[in-house]
């Protein structure tokens, strides 16, 4: 059976990652120097797939990594379901600081149902995350496009696959290293019957052996 492959990465590092923030939709940080050194060595010492067409956050870290990695791809397209969650009156405070606030640490909490002023409710967050990877592999299969790159945020791709993905797993368990992320593929019928992808390798190619290698 046919099938259809994406590759989901994150985006690279910004001052903002650096500095411990919180940063989600609310804040449109570039790319830092550090950053942007980071990507232009991965390109060097490991494997990114060759694609034509790359889904991406509309966020200026998102773009720009994008454009590192994928320099050649003939089509790229902005998905505005592809940013990062909105974190409201926390945006851009540092995370030391906010794992101390009570409201932080009820938003944490799945059960509270709590809001915090101006963020995105978790809920609606994460309908986004699960539709957004299902409508990506709609359009690839109507378009019969077998292969290609999403490049977006650490917490979109937790919650796309903590949803949708086999095996199963919890959030924490499908984080990201900067410019890295996972291959996910379906067929039609698993896409349609169950809504469903498999993860099947780590991007870049021969990352996860060296940082194996390292440990």
């Amino acid at each position: 059976m046919k099938t259809y492959k994406l590759h989901l990465i994150r985006h690279g590092l910004t001052q903002g990652n650096i500095d411990g923030l919180y940063v989600g939709s609310g804040t449109d940080l570039p790319l830092c120097e550090t950053g942007r050194a980071q990507l232009i060595d991965l390109t060097q010492r490991f494997t990114y797939p060759n694609v034509d067409v790359v889904f991406s956050s509309p966020l200026s870290r998102a773009v720009e990594t994008s454009n590192i990695l994928f320099p050649n791809a003939a089509h790229k397209y902005s998905v505005d379901a592809l940013r990062e969650a909105g974190f409201g009156k926390f945006e851009g405070k540092p995370i030391q600081s906010l794992v101390q606030d009570p409201d932080f640490v009820r938003w944490m909490d799945p059960t509270s149902g709590y809001t915090p002023e101006g963020a995105e409710p978790t809920p609606e967050f994460h309908k986004r995350c699960a539709d957004a990877l299902m409508k990506m592999f709609e359009y690839m299969i109507k378009s019969q496009i077998t292969e290609a790159a999403c490049v977006t945020h650490g917490g979109v791709i937790m919650s796309m696959l903590s949803q949708r993905a086999l095996p199963s797993r919890k959030p924490e368990q499908w984080m990201a290293d900067p410019g890295c992320g996972y291959t996910v593929r379906t067929d039609i019928e698993l896409w349609m019957r169950d809504n469903l992808v498999e993860a099947i390798d780590i991007v870049p190619f021969g990352y996860l052996d060296a940082v194996e290698n390292q440990e």
